[in-house]
């Protein structure tokens, strides 16, 4: 998700409502995330979805998305050594 500062946008909000138009974006005030800009036409798709919205925003970072699988067999042979 991009980040603007409020600054920003108050200075290029074509700039903003642009990169909105891809993928949701963070505006921060003072470097704290403040507000989420996005189109209408995703705010109602996440909307129908029965969640809420900060539940679908969290679901977007890509770290949220991977799998784990780790090796443990490790554990197996620390067991059969004891």
């Amino acid at each position: 998700m991009q980040r603007f500062s409020a600054r920003e946008l108050n200075q290029d909000v074509g700039r903003v409502k642009r990169a909105a138009e891809k993928e949701p974006v963070s505006i921060t005030d003072r470097g704290t995330p403040a507000f989420v800009m996005m189109t209408q036409e995703e705010y109602e798709r996440l909307t129908r979805l029965g969640l809420t919205l900060s539940e679908r925003l969290a679901d977007m970072r890509p770290e949220a998305d991977f799998d784990f699988d780790p090796d443990l067999s490790f554990m197996d042979d620390a067991a059969d050594a004891a």
